[in-house]
Order: structure tokens, then C-alpha cells, then sequence
């Protein structure tokens, strides 16, 4: 009977750990990523799990042939360790063998191993697989793992708890056509647009909650900044004194996490070169005094009275930007008609909410509030939206039973990558993007 011990195969030397092997021969596992032959040698580049590396290959003392190197096969290799001052990393990387693990039956068909994927955004997707290989593209999703990252360490240092919920649901969180419907063993039920139900519950269980998982809208647009499904930040936190609460803890969570990006992810920072925003105070403007500076400094009229414009946003950022040096901008204050059912409606003035949208660089990536926590004060918006109470009994349990004054937010990963890195268009900060035409790869 074999018995399983739980000796792991030790992931592969990264750069910096290679320099304390001075001297020293070690064995690399990775991707042959590009050859470049010189006159008496080639320089050999290994695509590890998060860095590339260069090897140096003379046929002195190689133990076997340059052109049993591929690019894109997966190899082991041997090298020494050799002392360079001239070398970016304190050393050179000299090849001594090397061991084929396997190789490609096909040439790709896009030059990935150059420092841009130079092809149009349909190719780059469509061949997603062999794309993401690219340094740069990887870097992309490298740098998104740090965004998460760092969301989660801040949220649990505020003692959040992560919670995992349905994504299957019996009624929709924001209402309206935009949601996905699906047979449940002759039911009918939906993919769910948000935690939003589930997170209000658990306040009442832990306090302060907070997800990162899938949501999903069935919005028909095809634009540079919609998909159908994406990653949403999600939180939502208990005894709050007023929806500003919400906005001074993702004020302090985007700060935090700019600072753990400097500290932990340097290397795709610089790869990509990374304008990183400065985050002092964020600049919070009510809706309509927003919409009002707008059309005073653009001379522009709006044709959407309630909402936002894409442009609007740009516009208001770009002031905001020249007034204040800030690149977020909280907008505050939303019609309550343009706001969800549970949103709270402000004592001052009921036609809005005490609700707010931030935008960064443009566009908005994240919307919260204070939500309604009195039970008939809900069921009477209830009513004032047309929704039947009954659809929503189990939501409603929270209200019944007593819930502490309570709000949160949601913030779409992809859009503030999108934002953080400069991509044109969202797509390029999803790994696998679903929108209107796209369900592969």
C-alpha cells in the first residue's frame, strides 16, 4: 500500500532566490520562451510560473545540442550559476542540459514571445490559451491576483468575514430585464447579478461581510467597458452611523491597496509601467451639483437626467482631476427611481438616495449605499416599485427579525484593473471574457 506524505514538488527558483546559488549548479522547470542566437552562443529565455529568466548557452559547456530547443516546450534545465556584473540580475544562467518534457505539435499562430501581443483584440482572445503566455499579458492577471489579494488582507485586518454565496437565485437583487434566466428541475430561477440579499443577511450573523466571487448581467451592450459576467468586489457592514461610513472604508481599502501593490507585485509594476494613482482625500459631490459643473465647465447638455452619461463620467473626472489632483471622485446622492428597491432614501429629500458611485479615471467602478433596515419602511418601497412582498420572503426575514443599520458596496475587479493599468477596454483586463458575442474559450 503506498502511503501519500505530503512532499510537495518545490516550486521553481525565482530570480532573486537563483542568487544565493553563486557558485552553485540548479535545476529550472519551465517554458522555452524565446532563442536568440548570437555568434558563438544563444541566449535562452525560460518562461517560469511568474518570471522570465535568461540562460546563456555555449556549446562548451552545454552537455547537448542548441536545436533540441523549441520554443513553447516544456523542459528542465541545468544550469550553473556564473557571477555577471554586467547582467541585470548579478549572474548568468549557463546552460549545462537539459531534459524535454514535451513539446509542441504546432507553431502558434501569433508571435507571443515579443514584449506586446501585437494583434487585433478579437486574436488576442480568441487564442486566450497560448495569448496569456505573452510577459505582459500575464502580468495583467499577475497584478489582479494582487488586487485581490490586497482587498482580502485589508477586509479581514477590518474584521470582515468572507463568505461564499449562491450564485443560483429565486429572485433578482437590482430587478429590471437585465438578468440571466435558467430551468431549475422545472423551476424558474436566475443567475444571480449580485450577493446582494445574502450579504444584507449575513450582517445580521457576522457584522461585516465581504465576497469576491461571479456576478452576472444579461445586458445587451457592446461596449469597451460592459461584459456579462465579472468579478465583483463585494462588502457590506453593520451599525453604521450613515452611508459615508461605506465610502471612508473603501477610501481606506484603495489606499491599503496601493501600498501592497508597491510592496508585493514591483516587478509587473514596472513590466507594465504602471502609473500608479496617488489616493489622498476623495472628493465627494452630490449628483446633481456634479451633473450642474459639468454642463457650467463643458457647456454641454444632458440627455440622461437621472444617471450618468459614460462621457458625463469622464468629464466630471477630468475637473475633479484639475481642481483637486484626485483621480476618484465619489458622486452621492443618486434619484431614488434610478436606485434599487433597498436602497435608502434620504431623510433631507426622499427623491434621492443616500447612495454613491466612485469613479476613477473616467468610469465608474464601484456603487454602495446605505441600505433600508426597518421592515415597513421596505415593504412600503416595495410597493412603490410594484414588487409583491411574497416574492421576497426570505429577504425580507431580515428585516422582520431585526437588523442593525447597515450598508456596503460593490466594485467590478475587471473595471478598476482596467483602470488601474490603462486598458482601453475591460476585455483586456478579464482572463476569459463573456460579453454579448463570446462564450470560448
Amino acid at each position: 500500500m503506498k502511503r501519500i506524505t505530503g512532499t510537495t514538488i518545490p516550486a521553481a527558483l525565482t530570480a532573486e532566490e537563483i542568487k544565493g546559488h553563486a557558485g552553485e549548479t540548479v535545476r529550472l522547470h519551465g517554458s522555452i520562451y524565446k532563442i536568440r542566437k548570437m555568434s558563438d552562443f544563444a541566449f535562452v529565455l525560460l518562461r517560469t510560473g511568474r518570471e522570465v529568466l535568461q540562460c546563456v548557452y555555449e556549446q562548451r559547456y552545454a552537455g547537448f545540442p542548441l536545436e533540441i530547443l523549441k520554443e513553447e516546450s516544456c523542459v528542465i534545465l541545468t544550469a550553473e550559476v556564473v557571477l555577471e556584473e554586467r547582467s541585470k540580475t548579478g549572474y548568468d544562467l549557463r546552460l549545462k542540459e537539459a531534459e524535454i518534457l514535451s513539446v509542441p505539435h504546432k507553431e502558434s499562430p501569433i508571435v507571443i514571445n515579443q514584449k506586446l501581443v501585437d494583434t487585433s483584440i478579437e486574436n488576442l482572445l480568441d487564442y486566450r490559451p497560448v495569448t496569456l503566455r505573452n510577459s505582459s499579458q500575464r502580468a495583467i492577471f499577475k497584478l489582479q491576483e494582487g488586487i485581490a489579494n490586497a482587498f482580502r488582507t485589508f477586509l479581514m485586518g477590518e474584521r470582515f468575514t468572507e463568505i461564499h454565496t449562491p450564485k443560483i437565485v429565486q429572485a433578482g437583487a437590482e430587478g429590471g430585464a437585465n438578468i440571466f434566466r435558467l430551468d431549475y428541475f422545472g423551476k424558474q430561477a436566475y443567475l444571480a447579478q449580485s450577493p446582494q440579499f445574502y450579504k444584507q443577511m449575513m450582517v445580521g450573523v457576522f457584522e461585516r461581510v465581504f465576497e469576491i466571487a461571479p456576478v452576472f448581467r444579461a445586458e445587451k451592450h457592446d461596449t469597451k467597458r460592459h461584459l456579462n459576467e465579472y468579478t465583483g468586489v463585494d462588502f457590506e457592514m453593520g451599525y453604521i452611523e450613515s452611508f459615508e461610513d461605506i465610502m471612508q472604508m473603501e477610501t481606506k481599502m484603495l489606499r491599503f491597496s496601493i501600498e501592497y501593490l508597491k510592496e508585493h507585485y514591483e516587478n509587473e509594476l514596472g513590466l507594465l509601467r504602471v502609473k500608479l494613482p496617488v489616493i489622498g482625500d476623495i472628493p465627494a459631490i452630490p449628483f446633481d451639483e456634479a451633473k450642474e459643473m459639468i454642463a457650467k465647465a463643458y457647456h454641454r447638455q444632458s440627455h440622461e437626467a437621472k444617471d450618468f452619461e459614460p462621457e458625463e463620467e469622464r468629464l466630471l473626472c477630468e475637473l475633479v482631476q484639475k481642481e483637486t489632483g484626485s483621480e476618484f471622485v465619489f458622486v452621492t446622492h443618486y434619484p431614488s427611481e434610478k436606485r434599487p428597491f433597498y436602497a435608502m432614501e434620504s431623510g433631507d429629500n426622499p427623491k434621492v438616495t443616500e447612495s454613491f458611485d466612485l469613479l476613477f479615471r473616467g468610469l465608474e467602478i464601484t456603487t454602495g449605499g446605505q441600505r433600508i433596515h426597518d421592515y415597513q419602511e421596505q415593504i412600503a418601497k416595495m410597493a412603490r416599485f410594484g414588487l409583491e412582498p411574497e416574492q421576497f420572503e426570505s429577504y425580507l426575514m431580515l428585516h422582520k427579525y431585526g437588523i442593525p443599520p447597515h450598508g456596503g458596496l460593490g466594485l467590478g475587479l475587471e473595471r478598476f484593473t482596467s483602470r488601474l493599468l490603462m486598458l482601453e477596454n475591460v476585455r483586456y483586463a478579464s482572463l476569459f471574457p463573456r460579453d454579448i458575442n463570446r462564450v470560448a474559450p
